[in-house]
């Protein structure tokens, strides 16, 4: 095969007899059968073994609560703005009258939703928020059956008051995906 300036010209080599029987090709394709037939094998058992991950591993999100039990997210509105996937919607509301001594703050988040299937989980949402509110556990995603499922609302995302998590152990991202 030569190269001109304008166009490639393609000899028309003649094939081999064993080119022809396609011999080295299969013999090729049965070296490479057999070399991954004996090597160890990558396939987990799921539910009987779990897969071990990195400390900075980027699961579920978790609304936290303060000390008090009141919900830290003042509806701000930082982590929806710098979410990349735009999978972040929240409406913020004001306490009513006399609520405001129960709780540090006057605003609160009324509705906060994730749709986890446009969240690529990249930490910019809990990195954002001033009121550490907001984290990304070790725990997966479940998986459902209907896309309506996998939109978390406060039901899903505000941790229990009994049941606090403690991301503490965690490191922080570094901010590099």
């Amino acid at each position: 095969m030569r190269l001109t300036n304008r166009y490639k010209v393609v000899s028309d080599k003649k094939m081999t007899f064993a080119e022809k029987l396609y011999l080295p090709a299969i013999a090729t394709g049965l070296g490479i059968t057999i070399r991954h037939f004996f090597k160890q094998k990558v396939t987990i058992s799921y539910p009987e073994v779990k897969r071990e991950y990195a400390p900075v591993f980027r699961g579920r999100h978790v609304l936290k609560r303060d000390e008090n039990g009141a919900e830290r997210c003042t509806a701000c509105g930082l982590c929806a703005l710098a979410c990349p996937a735009e999978a972040i919607t929240m409406l913020a509301a004001e306490r009513k009258r006399g609520e405001e001594q129960l709780y540090r703050e006057e605003k609160y988040a009324e509705k906060y939703e994730i749709n986890m299937l446009r969240c690529i989980f990249c930490g910019l949402c809990e990195e954002a928020c001033p009121k550490e509110a907001i984290f990304l556990t070790d725990t997966h995603v479940t998986a459902e059956f209907h896309r309506d499922d996998f939109i978390y609302g406060k039901k899903q995302l505000v941790e229990p008051v009994d049941n606090r998590i403690d991301v503490s152990k965690r490191g922080k991202p570094s901010g590099r995906l």
